[in-house]
């Protein structure tokens, strides 16, 4: 046990709050509440339990640490700025939420070390921390407890667990046991309306104990409560919730235990008062020399277990394995497979379903990287995600490749970013492309952060036929198009589909999304060129003998409409070229003369079994387009795509008429 000056540890929380309060009054704006409230469970569980090296903020078999309540971040960077880590001098404390400062409003991956994840969606950082538990897990069950032995510790607020986001993550923690999750909850009965009786009467322990966790219920002050309740957590099998039941804003005299310190500044005569009521005499932004030792200490501490883990490393049998996991995968061995893949595809010419195309390229990856993550909603043979010899995870044993993760769409895809943020591990989930919007918050928040995550989205429109237009989507890949940092592959066929792959676990920094067909798609590469053509975004896949006359831009299970309405126009003397367009991002970053290249300047139509929005990438304001207005109906396939005017002959229709418009 670590010998604890419980007088010192008190001022290791105050200057907590007085870092809080200090930058917000600085900021004149931000959330002094939660800091203020949580800083006594915060000092304690640093200054006890938690294992982490400021100078080596990345060491994989660290305690990973969680303000899924994000708009607390001041704890975040307090915390961090006396732990010692170099970006976060008290420039940057005073600098809060200022233009350019690695201390943003809310706590953002990348900006800054130390913070584990990005948090402020309310119920993500908890749902994210299941993501890094699980990976923990499943680290553990490969490489032991001499390399992988740590647990992740969540921050979380009432406005966390009133989010459903929060049921869904709650259930699937406690499903799988995850005894290395703990979450600490700032119990203060206080939302930005007021008391969280306006809006709810859960009783979450209750809540939390019926999904399968350890529950206990302690005074969030009491640190020495605090601390039995974290051994006792620690100790058990299941992941734990504590209910710390705490004041928001503590130490202002006059405001504390109010909605109105949730987020504003306390202002400077609450400040002094506060001072005096913490016997906290100093100076703002000023932390006394033995509080920062103190706090210098843990991160000694933890410099001890790293260089005691390395040196378990350097003799493990494991080394070598683990350390390629903690990498980037193979790229040389992944693309080498890929392309020998495809030269077999073009040979063969399945016809396929995109999300067979997708599975089969899954047998590839799967057999080539072992630290990819497969794992579907509950549409696992929809998704086409599972292939040979996966095994799922299971309660207490970690060992497969495969998650369940129920019907579960939000958790599903904050779940892979965590796992994805853990390291070790390229997660993939599969759900239907219509409930991406169950998703899309943490897809979002994927994207920001630059996580690599891939989201496996079938049944990608009108084409999946009698299920209705419930499950077909016109808008969603336009929505999706619309997230910055978001690649969204519409392949076309199995080559198209095998590229989207290859494209999307080399890419670094950038999640993906493939959209797949549930009908089948003929083979529309049916030449071997020897190149990964989807990493332009669009290409010209047929070409005229002469300048043409009409460019057709088709996506998916549109190429196949585009080459029939081509073959039509080429009897009646009109050249047109196809264009396959499987990613709009990837194209987009090319440059001027390559897009120009593909594009030309005769008219332009776009087929697309979506709405236009989005398009203006590929098309001008006179080009036209083929695809969907409104929402689909429930019918088979073929029927469908000649209702809604999605055919050869209305492509061939609208190109005569473009092109007669410009005579």
């Amino acid at each position: 046990m670590i010998p604890i000056d419980t007088a010192l540890e008190a001022r290791m929380a105050n200057a907590i709050r007085a870092l809080a309060m200090d930058a917000v009054e600085a900021a004149k704006s931000g959330h002094p509440g939660a800091p203020m409230g949580m800083a006594d469970v915060a000092a304690v569980l640093f200054n006890r339990f938690m294992r982490v090296d400021p100078a080596a903020h990345d060491w994989p078999d660290r305690d990973r640490f969680v303000m899924s309540a994000g708009h607390g971040s001041m704890l975040v960077y307090a915390i961090n700025h006396m732990l010692g880590y170099d970006d976060m001098g008290m420039d940057q404390i005073r600098a809060f939420r200022q233009m350019g400062s690695r201390t943003a409003g809310h706590p953002e991956y990348g900006h800054a070390k130390g913070i584990e994840t990005t948090t402020g969606p309310l119920g993500q950082g908890i749902t994210t921390a299941v993501g890094m538990a699980s990976a923990e897990r499943m680290a553990n069950a490969r490489w032991g407890d001499d390399l992988v032995d740590h647990h992740t510790y969540v921050i979380a607020g009432d406005g966390c667990l009133m989010e459903g986001i929060s049921h869904e993550a709650i259930d699937l923690a406690g499903h799988l046991r995850l005894g290395r999750l703990i979450v600490l909850w700032d119990d203060n009965g206080i939302t930005i309306d007021g008391g969280t009786d306006l809006s709810t009467s859960t009783d979450q322990a209750a809540r939390f104990a019926a999904a399968g966790w350890h529950v206990q219920q302690v005074d969030g002050h009491d640190r020495e409560a605090v601390a039995a309740a974290i051994m006792a957590a620690r100790a058990d099998d299941r992941p734990s919730m504590i209910a710390c039941k705490t004041v928001i804003g503590f130490g202002a005299p006059n405001k504390q235990g109010s909605h109105s310190v949730h987020g504003a500044p306390l202002g400077a005569e609450e400040i002094a008062a506060a001072r005096e009521k913490l016997d906290w005499p100093h100076q703002p932004f000023t932390v006394p020399d033995d509080v920062m030792n103190a706090w210098a200490a843990i991160a000694a501490r933890g410099a001890k277990e790293h260089a005691d883990w390395v040196a378990r490393l350097e003799v493990s049998d494991h080394r070598a394995d683990f350390l390629a996991a903690q990498g980037q995968p193979n790229e040389a061995a992944l693309r080498s497979a890929i392309g020998e893949y495809c030269h077999r595809l073009v040979a063969e010419r399945p016809k396929v379903a995109t999300r067979k195309s997708s599975e089969m390229a899954l047998e590839i990856v799967n057999a080539t990287l072992p630290n990819t993550i497969g794992g579907s909603a509950d549409l696992t043979g929809s998704n086409n995600t599972l292939t040979k010899g996966m095994q799922p995870i299971r309660p207490g044993d970690y060992s497969g490749r495969y998650i369940h993760y129920g019907i579960r769409e939000h958790a599903m895809a904050a779940v892979m970013n965590g796992i994805a943020l853990h390291g070790g591990f390229i997660p993939y989930g599969g759900t239907f492309l219509a409930f991406a919007d169950y998703s899309r918050p943490a897809i979002r928040l994927g994207a920001l952060m630059g996580v690599k995550v891939i989201h496996v989205m079938t049944h990608d429109s009108i084409g999946l036929g009698e299920d209705g237009p419930t499950h077909q989507p016109v808008e969603h890949v336009a929505a999706l198009r619309a997230i910055p940092n978001l690649q969204v592959f519409r392949p076309a066929d199995a080559v198209e589909t095998a590229e989207a792959w290859e494209i999307a676990l080399t890419s670094e920094t950038t999640p993906s999304v493939l959209c797949l067909s549930r009908q089948n798609l003929p083979a529309v590469r049916t030449e071997d060129e020897g190149e990964n053509r989807s990493l332009r975004g669009a290409y010209v896949l047929r070409s005229t003998p002469s300048p043409r006359d009409v460019t057709l831009i088709a996506t998916g299970s549109e190429v196949e409409i585009a080459l029939a309405a081509a073959d039509l126009l080429k009897e009646q003397r009109i050249d047109a070229a196809v264009i396959s367009a499987p990613c709009f991002e990837l194209f987009a970053a090319q440059d001027r003369a390559y897009r120009q290249g593909v594009l030309c300047d005769a008219p332009r139509i776009g087929i697309e079994a979506a709405i236009r929005q989005g398009w203006d990438l590929m098309l001008r304001p006179d080009d036209g387009f083929i695809g969907m207005t409104g929402f689909g109906a429930s019918a088979p396939a073929p029927e469908l795509y000649r209702h809604f005017g999605i055919t050869p002959q209305a492509v061939a229709s609208l190109a005569r008429q473009l092109i007669e418009g410009e005579k």
